[in-house]
Order: structure tokens, then C-alpha cells, then sequence
């Protein structure tokens, strides 16, 4: 293997870790807004039982991985895969650095599969996509947030009925404390599902260099996602935690524990279905329908809009920012 290859693999592997480990502060901050809201948990407690729960969710499964590195494009057949996956990769953590900044709970799930396809379209034209697994994921994307919605909405009118005439103190005291729980597993399903993104972007490297030739996610590539993207975890998203914790509606213990009951359930059922998820789109999803259950004039729709205005633009803006990162890449190589 030449050395220019050997370099540019270990370049995607940095900026893969890099966009998992912004990906740990940028959408687990979802998984431990709505328990710091209701001070269920302790901001050190909550980022550390998430950085915990995150990794070993993220050691658990690799069904998403492969359907990352192999679904949108095959790594087997474009001779540019690496360049593509760079473009793809500073496309998506470029992405993600602007949202965090302005507390924009975008999707990094949108931002990756937007970078990726932009790369792929940019170096080898439409035709190089395949379709039938895009729509696939595409699909996983779409549906994910409005089922969130409708079962955090049924949840919580369960729940207002069967706990009516309960006192709201009492109540309040006991769902604080299953949100510790509820929080737990929220942050294990994150890593379950967005930590193998990184895994199958690696993976998908490694094929494009010639170092790997199957889509079996290697030891290391797992260990290595995780450990970034817990360390990720960490270092908190506080500007996330904000607008996901305080700005869609005012939670109480209830509200949190159905909320993360919800996002956890759709995002474990879409990683064992293999499927990617925007865990970001679950999660406020959720927290929107739990809103609209206990009061829908309550929820901040107009914060609700701006999210919605973020997930739609993500995948378009993404693709295009990696076609123009891949054609400058190209344009170098030319010149050089």
C-alpha cells in the first residue's frame, strides 16, 4: 500500500473521531436535557452516566455501520472513496460546529448522510448513488420523528389518565426518580445508533484504501467510536441542552420520563432494524408530542418551527457543501 493512501486513511479515521466526538456533545446533550430540566439528575451525574451508557451502547450494535458503509454507495466500486469520504467528513463536522454554536438541535445523522451523498454524486455522478438504499434510510429519517411524536403523545395521555387524581407532588418525586433510568437508557440507545455512523464511514474508508474487503465493522474501529464519542459526551453541549431542555416546553418529571420513555423505545427498535436514525429528530419529537398531550397551547411552536426549518435544510445544505469540498479537493489534486 502507497503511502499516500496509508496517509489519507489515517486522515479520515482523525476527522471520523473528530465527528463522532463533536456528535457525543452535539446530540447526547438531547439524551440529558429533559433530566437536568426537572433536576432529576445533577449536570456532572447526568454528562457522566451518559458518557458511560454512550459507550457501551456503542459497543453493542454494528447493524447501523453496515448499512452506513455500504447502503448509500458501494465502497467496492468508486476509485475516489477516500477523497469522498474526506469531503463527506468536513462537510458534516463543519455542519455540526455551526448548529452547536447557535444551539440549533440539528440532526448529525442528516449531516452525514447529506455529506456523503454530495461526495458520492460529486466524484462519480448520480449513478454511482444507490437509490434504493438511500430511499431506505431516507425513509428511517422521515418516519422516526412523527412515530417519537405519536407515541410520546399517547404516552403521556396514558399517563395523565392513570395517575389523575394522584397528588402532583408525589408524582412528581416518583418520575424524577425513574427519569435517572429513563435517562440511562436514552443515552445507551444514542450510542447504539450514532456512534456506528462513524464505524461505517471507517469501514467504508478502509474498503476505499484497500485495507479492508468486507463490511465487518474491525474491533478497533468500534473500541474507537466509542471511546470518542463518550469522551465527546463528556464535555457537555449546554447550548443543545437549552433549546432541547427549556425552549419546546416547560418539562416536569412526567413530561421528562415519558419523553425519554419514548425517544429510547424508536431509536432501540430502528437500530435493531439496522436503520439510522436522527436521534436529535426523536428525541425533540417526542418531547413535542409529550407537550402536545399534557397542553398543546403550552409548547413553543415557534421553536418547534425553527427545529423543523433545521432538519429540513440539513441534508440539502450538507450535500452541497461536500460537492464543493470534493470538486476543491479535485481541483488541488489537478494543480498538484
Amino acid at each position: 500500500m502507497d503511502d499516500p493512501t496509508l496517509a489519507l486513511t489515517a486522515l479520515v479515521v482523525v476527522l471520523a473521531l473528530s465527528f463522532d466526538f463533536i456528535n457525543g456533545f452535539h446530540d447526547t446533550a438531547n439524551s440529558i436535557a429533559t433530566s437536568l430540566s426537572t433536576k432529576a439528575l445533577t449536570p456532572r451525574t447526568a454528562i457522566a452516566l451518559a458518557s458511560i451508557m454512550n459507550l457501551l451502547g456503542a459497543l453493542t450494535f454494528t447493524g447501523v455501520a453496515k448499512t452506513i458503509g455500504g447502503k448509500i454507495a458501494d465502497p467496492f466500486s468508486l476509485g475516489n472513496g477516500l477523497y469522498i469520504v474526506t469531503a463527506a467528513l468536513i462537510a458534516a463536522i463543519a455542519w455540526n460546529l455551526i448548529t452547536w454554536y447557535y444551539g440549533i438541535p440539528s440532526s448529525s445523522s442528516h449531516a452525514l448522510i447529506g455529506s456523503l451523498t454530495g461526495g458520492v454524486v460529486a466524484a462519480a455522478g448520480l449513478k454511482a448513488v444507490n437509490f434504493s438504499g438511500f430511499l431506505v434510510i431516507l425513509q428511517s429519517l422521515i418516519f422516526s420523528p412523527i412515530i417519537a411524536f405519536i407515541i410520546g403523545y399517547t404516552v403521556m395521555s396514558l399517563i395523565k389518565l392513570l395517575f389523575r387524581k394522584a397528588h402532583p407532588m408525589k408524582i412528581n418525586r416518583r418520575f424524577r426518580t425513574l427519569q435517572v433510568f429513563t435517562a440511562a437508557w436514552q443515552a445507551f440507545s444514542h450510542g447504539t445508533n450514532d456512534a456506528q455512523k462513524s464505524m461505517g464511514i471507517i469501514t467504508f474508508a478502509l474498503i476505499a484504501g484497500g485495507f479492508q474487503h468486507s463490511l465487518d465493522i474491525p474491533y478497533w474501529v468500534k473500541v474507537s467510536c466509542a471511546v470518542a464519542m463518550a469522551l465527546g459526551t463528556s464535555v457537555g453541549g449546554w447550548r443543545i441542552i437549552k433549546t432541547v431542555g427549556t425552549r419546546i416546553i416547560k418539562i416536569e418529571p412526567a413530561n421528562g420520563f415519558s419523553a425519554d420513555l419514548t425517544s429510547t423505545v424508536v431509536i432501540l427498535a430502528a437500530t435493531i432494524l439496522k436503520l439510522p436514525v436522527s436521534t436529535t429528530h426523536v428525541i425533540s419529537s417526542s418531547i413535542m408530542g409529550v407537550g402536545a398531550a399534557k397542553r398543546f397551547y403550552q409548547v413553543k411552536w415557534g421553536t418547534a418551527q425553527k427545529i423543523v426549518a433545521a432538519w429540513l435544510i440539513t441534508l440539502p445544505i450538507t450535500f452541497f457543501i461536500a460537492a464543493a469540498v470534493y470538486l476543491c479537493i479535485h481541483l488541488l489534486r489537478t494543480l498538484f
